[in-house]
């Protein structure tokens, strides 16, 4: 705490190389209950090797738990590796999509919006507009946040997907 107010929690950015098996995503969110970390979202894909997955983990919680957790995760016998990439230099990325009520007049000002963020019309119809964008958690909020202005009617994102820089292992 500092002048009195509580500091709000670092999100933390893990990202695991895991064996494609049935129980591995249990044996992981489970090691994160039983230390009392919220993972806030969650990414699993294919990844480069055959029969394995990437993943990525955002998720708060106390600091000095988190070496703990990631020495955990290191030791189950599905994880092939397992780092903490929040302080790393990182290349990061999330995608959304947000559905957007507006009249014909209103599109323009909304496709400006858009267009600001880099992000893409995917669908149109007489009462709503779809934008898609991509990039950093922080500029997903802020576009959230200016589309909110108008009638915002749906929104679906990734989360937030990690990729080390260079020749850095993820």
């Amino acid at each position: 705490m500092e002048n009195g107010t509580a500091q709000k929690p670092e999100k933390n950015t893990i990202g695991l190389l895991v064996n494609d098996q049935p129980g591995v995503l249990m044996r992981i969110s489970q090691v994160f209950a039983r230390r009392g970390y919220n993972i806030e979202s969650l990414v699993v894909s294919p990844a480069h090797l055959p029969r394995t997955s990437r993943m990525t983990i955002t998720c708060t919680g106390p600091d000095d738990v988190l070496h703990q957790i990631i020495l955990q995760l290191n030791k189950l016998v599905d994880v092939m590796h397992a780092k903490d990439h929040t302080d790393d230099q990182a290349v990061t990325r999330e995608l959304a999509l947000f559905k957007v009520g507006c009249s014909v007049p209103e599109r323009t000002e909304i496709l400006q919006v858009a267009e600001a963020f880099r992000g893409k019309t995917v669908d149109i119809s007489e009462e709503t507009i779809t934008i898609e964008a991509t990039g950093t958690s922080d500029k997903m909020d802020a576009l959230e946040s200016l589309l909110g202005k108008f009638d915002l009617r749906e929104m679906v994102r990734t989360g937030k997907v990690v990729m080390a820089r260079g020749t850095y292992s993820t």
